[in-house]
């Protein structure tokens, strides 16, 4: 993460810079604090829409999403879904991207479907259909 210039990215609310706080709880807190962090990241990076700092959390996501220590694994499915349903028009270029690092998690989310957690299996089994009928405008090859 510290690769990554968050400083320098937005999300629904301004300033990325507390994203890299936000996954790290997700990561490692306990129930109630990977829960409220990542309730915070549906908000900033996918829930209203997606900006350039949901593009370069997407990975980070999808490596919690298959951390069996992260307590709320099922959510960061969820929030996947969210960011490859929501978009945002004026940056068109930024939607695409953010669809783009969800639909090659293709053969993670496959994979997360046959999980053992029944909450993370379910998750993943909409993810893998949302992303087997993604069909939005910004996405279709030119």
């Amino acid at each position: 993460m510290s690769r990554v210039r968050w400083h320098d990215l937005t999300h629904a609310y301004g300033s990325a810079a507390d994203v890299p706080g936000r996954l790290s709880r997700v990561a490692f807190g306990d129930a109630r604090t990977s829960a409220s962090a990542l309730s915070d990241l549906g908000l900033w990076l996918g829930e209203l829409a997606v900006f350039d700092a949901t593009v370069e959390a997407v990975p980070f996501l999808w490596d919690l999403a298959v951390t069996d220590s992260v307590n709320s694994r099922s959510g960061v499915v969820e929030l996947l879904q969210a960011i490859l349903e929501h978009g945002n028009p004026p940056q068109i270029a930024v939607q695409r991207a953010a669809h783009r690092a969800v639909l090659d998690g293709r053969s993670t989310a496959d994979m997360l479907a046959c999980d053992e957690d029944a909450a993370v299996r379910a998750a993943a089994a909409n993810l893998v259909t949302a992303i087997g009928s993604h069909v939005c405008v910004t996405c279709r090859p030119a």
